[in-house]
């Protein structure tokens, strides 16, 4: 499981807000094994008056942070991060200096999902990869 936030100025995510979308779920997919209908997405556009950001990066400066199962491998993750950097500058043509992803893990005791805790649910994917 992943929920997915992704935080810029408004105008920019609504640009990019369709092959961004695309890109971050084409990593999860291939990195950390969500199946195709697994995409939570939360795109949260700001007024650039509540957006501050330091001087070196753009107005396309994007924060995006990944709530995860806890589980996964550290290199499972560093390649989802690794993945999720390089499809979002070639397919998004995001520059790196605008891109910062957090990932953010918890145990599956720690989620409610569809009435229930997540330890208790059969997943169709696998977390410990």
């Amino acid at each position: 499981m992943a929920q997915i936030k992704v935080y810029g100025e408004r105008g920019h995510l609504r640009r990019v807000r369709s092959p961004l979308s695309d890109a971050i779920h084409a990593a999860a997919m291939d990195e950390l094994g969500l199946p195709e209908e697994k995409r939570f997405h939360r795109f949260i556009g700001l007024d650039s008056d509540d957006f501050i950001y330091p001087p070196d990066r753009s107005p396309a400066y994007t924060i995006i942070e990944v709530s995860l199962f806890e589980g996964r491998s550290s290199d499972a993750k560093r390649a989802f991060l690794t993945s999720l950097m390089q499809r979002i500058t070639a397919d998004v043509g995001l520059a790196s200096s605008d891109l910062e992803i957090t990932l953010f893990e918890t145990p599956r005791s720690h989620w409610g999902i569809r009435g229930e805790i997540a330890d208790q649910l059969a997943l169709n994917y696998e977390v410990e990869r």
